[in-house]
């Protein structure tokens, strides 16, 4: 009955399933029409998928640091504000980042783009002033909703939300241009960066390029100049690119369920930066996986020393203190996680069952109950009310004898 961990995705953390189910909360909905940004506020947690075009990630967490914030590859329960990094475009298909925005839309967290993250901490000037509502520019430019967003979240226009400006509104009649000759919106995406400031493209004339064998590739004016593809620029590198390119391995060796060697690849990622703490969360999910649990004890325990606030850490360990038989200690992680997010379902639910087999039955009722407060409807919400059941069947047959 005990519920699995979470399973984030992308950059993200990734616990190691156990026997629960995946409930994980990715990213929220782009807030649209909070107007000017403002600085980060004091105790935001912010998460990064994709690595940052322009920016290197460590100096990005080192001002989030000095803004009394917190800045973290990948999405945790107490992520707060999420940025959508540029290079994501080039990791993943236009089905797969719908899907993820899709996804995050409905977790409550706000969306970012780079930009937009550069301009909350004050390091981007904000462009030029502006007055155009988002439903203006879409009446205006007759540009999809979801197109709009999407573009906005990776930067193809001046500004990343409303209040447009006369500039973006030209540039989004330009990309409904673009959609309505076949391109998609990631194509536009992934070829406006190409070619300099976005708002310098208000002044040359877009095509889609499929009479040179590509649908959905733009060309410039007299379609010899591709914006998408090798015939112009490459995007800029940071520098921490070989950091990122190690992740993004040590992901797809983890997806792949080699462990051995995305353990391997974690600890090269924590070697470059040993203050990563979802790095080391990560190799301990792998090292669980490939049952080195001694191994996978220390990275966790790592983990919680980098970052004393992250639950999922805190759960993990709990459920591998339960598979040694180390109940006390599963019993401690587990209350701690509670602590840190009384919200927290699957920490309740396997705080319960873990006091149920311990043979406390009021305080295995007491769990239960609280869970079926945060969950009334699914399969474990039916679990908790059996339990419940049967304590009280229990509780009644001892009050009788």
């Amino acid at each position: 009955m005990k519920r699995r961990s979470l399973r984030p995705r992308a950059r993200a953390p990734r616990p190691r399933k156990t026997r629960s189910r995946p409930i994980f909360s990715r990213l929220s909905a782009r807030a649209k029409g909070d107007g000017a940004h403002r600085h980060n506020t004091p105790g935001s947690v912010v998460g990064t998928i994709g690595a940052l075009a322009a920016f290197p990630l460590r100096l990005a967490a080192r001002e989030v640091e000095r803004q009394h914030g917190q800045l973290r590859r990948g999405v945790t329960r107490r992520t707060t504000h999420v940025v959508f990094g540029r290079t994501y475009l080039a990791k993943a298909g236009d089905a797969e980042i719908e899907r993820r925005v899709a996804a995050e839309h409905a977790a409550g967290r706000k969306l970012i783009s780079e930009n937009g993250f550069l301009r909350l901490l004050g390091l981007m000037k904000a462009p030029e002033a502006s007055a155009l509502s988002r439903q203006s520019l879409l009446d205006q430019s007759r540009l999809a909703a979801d197109a709009l967003d999407l573009l906005s979240l990776f930067d193809a226009f001046e500004h990343d939300c409303e209040p447009y400006s006369f500039r973006d509104l030209i540039l989004a009649r330009k990309y409904a241009g673009l959609v309505a000759g076949g391109a998609s919106w990631g194509a536009i995406a992934r070829s406006v960066h190409r070619s300099g400031p976005v708002a310098s493209l208000t002044a040359k004339s877009l095509n889609v390029g499929s009479q040179h064998g590509r649908a959905d590739a733009i060309y410039l004016e007299d379609g010899q100049s591709e914006l998408d593809g090798q015939l112009l620029f490459d995007l800029g590198s940071a520098d921490d690119d070989t950091l990122e390119e190690l992740f993004a391995d040590a992901e797809a060796a983890e997806a792949a369920e080699d462990h051995e060697q995305a353990a391997v690849l974690y600890q090269r990622c924590l070697s470059i930066d040993p203050t990563d703490a979802i790095a080391a969360f990560n190799r301990a999910n792998c090292l669980r996986a490939a049952g080195r649990a001694a191994e996978a004890a220390h990275d966790y325990a790592r983990a919680i020393k980098l970052d004393p606030g992250f639950v999922e850490a805190w759960f993990n360990l709990a459920g591998l203190m339960s598979d040694e038989g180390r109940e006390a200690s599963a019993r401690r992680h587990l209350q701690k996680a509670i602590v840190l997010d009384a919200n927290y379902a699957d920490a309740v639910f396997n705080l319960a069952r873990l006091e149920f087999d311990a043979g406390n039955l009021a305080e295995a009722r007491r769990n239960w109950s609280r869970y079926l407060e945060l969950d009334a409807s699914s399969e474990w919400a039916r679990m908790a009310a059996k339990g419940i059941q049967f304590i009280d069947l229990q509780l009644a047959r001892m009050s009788a004898g």
